[in-house]
Order: structure tokens, then sequence, then C-alpha cells
């Protein structure tokens, strides 16, 4: 049996030191979090590995942005899995500003100051939907009239951003391909309905999204994926894997609980009876926020 050892924090401490501390701590997320990033890590270090990450938008209107806009510039990973909102903020905050706010604030009053709450981030609605609308209109103006997957036209996107906060940008530098399962829920996806209406030629071919997809599942060597919160893009991820035995590497981030049977609460091992995690693969949820959780374990990989 191994001893709980206590922490031991100074002003000088790094992230990479504070998570070896978590690992003979004995702490209970902290314990967790730090299996988590040994197990990145080793996701990381075994060559051949495809690396998937899957998040869902509402954490691109806060800070986390940042590590996750770092992630992509340094290649941690190979393929993103969100959905159409990570477009939405991404562009915004390329373009405009986020403030904060606070899960208190009077949304009644707020909605007659034309200001959006999304939990403690207030935006003003212009920096919202209008240069939404004003740089989708710019964009498509000048793209080609054909039909297009979702990540070559993201990768399109980011080379127009041309901004080095930019996510999208990123993704287009280092021709990492971000899939969006549902393009049509968000403002970038209103933006790309409206422009189909009148140059109907023009269109969004998921099934090449998905034969992309295909191709790398069915050859790689192995395959590991960080999946932040549910919905869309964690189950379009493990969905696919389950197609060549599952994942080899799963690690899970989660506030949500299990005992309602959802796909946001539930933990890695569920997958296993799916055959979307192999019963040997390394895998791990850790219950905790990820704005909080994550610029740790991206800090750590780096």
């Amino acid at each position: 049996m191994k001893k709980v050892q206590d922490i031991s924090v100074s002003s000088d401490l790094k992230v990479v030191d504070l998570i070896k501390y978590f690992s003979t701590s004995g702490g209970f997320t902290a314990k967790k979090l730090a299996d988590a990033a040994q197990m990145l890590k080793k996701m990381e270090d075994d060559k051949g590995t495809v690396k998937f990450f899957s998040f869902p938008a509402d954490i691109i209107s806060t800070g986390l942005r940042g590590p996750i806009r770092q992630a992509i510039e340094k290649k941690l990973f190979d393929v993103v899995i969100t959905t159409c909102g990570t477009l939405d903020h991404d562009i915004a905050r390329s373009f405009s500003e986020y403030y904060h706010g606070a899960f208190e604030m009077d949304d009644i009053e707020l909605s007659k100051k034309g200001i959006y709450r999304l939990g403690n981030v207030i935006i003003p609605r212009d920096n919202y939907g209008k240069i939404i609308e004003e740089k989708m209109q710019e964009f498509l103006s000048n793209i080609e009239i054909k039909q297009w997957s979702t990540y070559e036209l993201i990768w399109e996107l980011g080379k127009f951003i041309n901004k080095k906060d930019s996510i999208l940008y990123w993704a287009y530098k280092n021709k990492i391909p971000i899939i969006v399962p549902g393009i049509t829920d968000g403002a970038v996806g209103s933006q790309l309905w409206t422009f189909w209406e009148m140059n109907r030629n023009f269109g969004i071919n998921m099934f090449q999204d998905e034969h992309m997809l295909s191709d790398i599942v069915f050859t790689a060597k192995k395959t590991g994926a960080l999946m932040l919160g549910g919905g869309i893009s964690k189950h379009h991820t493990i969905w696919w894997n389950q197609f060549r035995g599952g994942l080899d590497y799963a690690v899970y981030i989660t506030t949500a609980v299990e005992w309602d049977g959802s796909l946001s609460g539930a933990r890695t091992r569920e997958a296993i009876s799916w055959g979307k995690i192999k019963p040997k693969a390394n895998h791990i949820t850790v219950e905790g926020d990820a704005t909080v959780l994550v610029p740790l374990l991206i800090s750590y990989l780096i």
C-alpha cells in the first residue's frame, strides 16, 4: 500500500510538480486528475495513436479558449469534434469582446439592455449575432460555390479569420480537422442556411466528414480521446471508435451525474459495454469543472 503524502505548496510551485503532488496526496479529484494527466502523457508518447479532442461550445466563451487554442497550436491532438457554437464564439471573440458577469444577474434587465448571459459571462448582442453575420457574409461571398465538408469549410474560415488567438486559425494552419456534426445548430449554421437559400449549388456534405473519420479509425494503430462534457461531440467521438473495437485511451471530464442515464453523466466504464472503449483501455472519468481542470492538464502536457 502507498502512503498518503501531504502536498507542499510554495510561491514558485510549477504545474507539473503540483500534478505530481496530486498523484501522491490521495486527494479525491486531485488523484483522479493526476491519473488523467499521466494517461494523456502516455497517449501522447504512444506513437501511432490518433488523438481525438471533443468539447461543447460553452467553454469557448471563457478563458479556456486559450488553452484549447494552444493545444491545437502545439498539435497535441489530431482530430477535434465539437458543436457549432465553438465556431460562433471563436469568430465573435476574434473580432469583438465578451465580459465578466455573474450567475445571479437579472436576466430580464439584461434582455432590456441587449445583453446575453452565458453563465457568468455576458455578451452584448452586437458582439455576437451582428458580428457573426457580418463576418460570415463577408467570408461566404468569397468562397467557392460547391459541396463542402465541415472540416474543409472550417479550415477556410480559419484562414479568413487570420488571427493567432483563434482556434479555427490554428486548425487551418496545422491542418487539424474540426468536425461539427450539428453544423446547423448555431449562428454560423444559420448563416450557412441563409447563404444556401440564395445559392442552391452551395452545400454542406457531412458524409465527407464521415468518410474522413472512417479512414482515420479504420487505419489507426491506436486511438485515444480527451472528452469534455457530453452531447453530440462526445458521442460522435466514441461512436466512430466503436467500429475499431473502441478507444485505447479515454479521459472524460464531466460535472454531470450518472444516475439519470444521460450520456453526459455516463462514466467511461459504461462505454466499454457498447464497444466504444476497449475493455483493457487506459480510461478514467474525472468529475469537475473543465474551466478549472483543463488548463492544468494542457499545461502539464505542454
